[in-house]
C-alpha cells in the first residue's frame, strides 16, 4: 500500500474524527479572533479557557499562552486575528517530542501493551500486528491478558486476520508463563517483534505491579538482547481520566509511549497535547476508528493541522 496515499486517507479521517474537538476548540477561537478588537488580558483569558475546556491541560495551556504573549510582544502584533497562526504553531511545539522513536520496528523487540479493559487495548495490539506484518516483519502475538477469556478470543481473531502466530495459555493461567512460552517461540522462529497483550487492572495496583515485574524478569532473563517498548493504551473519550490512568501506570512500569484510541468519538482530543506535556511520554499511535488503517503513528504536525482543518504544507 502506498504510504503517501495511506497518509492522505488517514489525514482525511483525522480531520473527520477530530470534528467534535474542532467544534469545541476551534469555533471558540474563531469567535475570539473576530470578536476582540485588541489584544488584552481578557483576550488571553478567553483563549486560555478554551484550551482548558478542550482538555489540553493546565501545563500545556500555560506554556502555550506564555509563548503567545512573548511572540505578540516580540513581533509587535496588534491584531487578534494575527494570533491564530502563532497559536497553531505553539500548540505544535508543545506536542512535538522530537523524533519519536519507533526503533522497535528495526530491532528484535518485545512490545508490552498495557491498559485497562474497554480502552481498545486488544484491538490496538491486533491492528499494530497487522501494520507490522504489512512491513514484512515477522510478528508473534502473546495473549497474556489471561483473566478475560474474551481478550484471548478477540486477539486470536486479529492474529488470523493479520496472518501472524499467536501464543496463548489456558484461561486464568499465569500471564508470565504465557510470556515465557512466547519468548521461547519468538527466539526459535527468529521473530522481529513479539507483541504482548497484557492485563491492566489498575484497581488492584499491587497485583498488577507484581505481574508486570514478573513478566519483566522473564524477558530480561530469557531474552536480554531484545529491545523493549512498553505502550499504554488510553481512551481519548475519557479526557482527564486518561491522564490520571497514564500517571498510575507510570508508577507501575516504565512507559515508553502511548496509544490514544477513540479520538473520533470525543470533543476532548486536546488530551493528546496534555498527556505529552504532563507526563513527558510521547503519544506514538492514535486511533480514530475501527478499521486496521485507523491506527496510525502520531504526528503532531498532522494532528494540529487536522484539528484546525488547515491544508498541510
Amino acid at each position: 500500500m502506498g504510504s503517501e496515499g495511506e497518509k492522505k486517507g488517514f489525514f482525511k479521517r483525522l480531520v473527520a474524527g477530530l470534528s467534535k474537538t474542532r467544534d469545541n476548540i476551534v469555533a471558540g477561537f474563531d469567535n475570539i479572533f473576530s470578536g476582540f478588537s485588541n489584544i488584552d488580558d481578557d483576550f488571553y483569558e478567553e483563549i486560555e479557557e478554551i484550551l482548558i475546556m478542550g482538555d489540553i491541560g493546565i501545563n500545556a495551556t500555560t506554556a502555550i499562552i506564555e509563548d503567545l504573549k512573548e511572540k505578540v510582544k516580540e513581533r509587535h502584533i496588534k491584531e487578534p486575528s494575527q494570533c491564530k497562526e502563532i497559536l497553531i504553531d505553539s500548540i505544535k511545539e508543545q506536542m512535538d517530542v522530537g523524533e519519536t522513536d519507533y526503533e522497535f520496528e528495526h530491532k528484535q523487540s518485545v512490545v508490552l501493551v498495557i491498559g485497562v479493559n474497554g480502552v481498545g487495548k486488544t484491538t490496538s495490539v491486533g491492528k499494530l500486528a497487522g501494520k507490522l506484518k504489512e512491513k514484512n516483519k515477522k510478528v508473534i502475538l502473546a495473549a497474556a491478558d489471561t483473566f478475560r477469556a474474551a481478550a484471548t478470543e478477540q486477539l486470536t481473531e486479529w492474529a488470523d486476520r493479520a496472518g501472524v502466530e499467536i501464543i496463548k495459555g489456558q484461561e486464568g493461567a499465569d500471564p508470565a508463563s504465557v510470556i515465557y512460552d512466547a519468548v521461547a517461540a519468538a527466539k526459535a522462529r527468529k521473530a522481529d517483534v513479539l507483541l504482548c497483550d497484557t492485563a491492566g487492572r489498575l484497581h488492584n495496583k499491587k497485583n498488577l505491579m507484581e505481574e508486570l515485574k514478573k513478566i519483566d524478569r522473564i524477558i530480561q532473563k530469557e531474552y536480554p538482547d531484545a529491545y523493549r517498548e512498553n505502550l499504554v493504551v488510553l481512551d481519548g473519550t475519557t479526557g482527564q481520566n486518561a491522564l490520571s490512568q497514564a500517571k498510575q501506570f507510570k508508577e507501575v512500569t516504565n512507559l515508553t509511549g502511548i496509544i490514544l484510541t477513540k479520538l473520533d468519538g470525543t470533543a476532548k482530543g486536546g488530551i493528546a497535547v496534555a498527556i505529552q506535556k504532563e507526563l513527558g511520554i510521547p503519544v506514538k499511535y492514535i486511533g480514530v476508528g475501527e478499521s486496521i488503517d485507523d491506527l496510525q503513528k502520531f504526528d503532531s504536525n498532522s494532528f494540529v493541522n487536522a484539528l484546525f482543518d488547515v491544508e498541510k504544507d
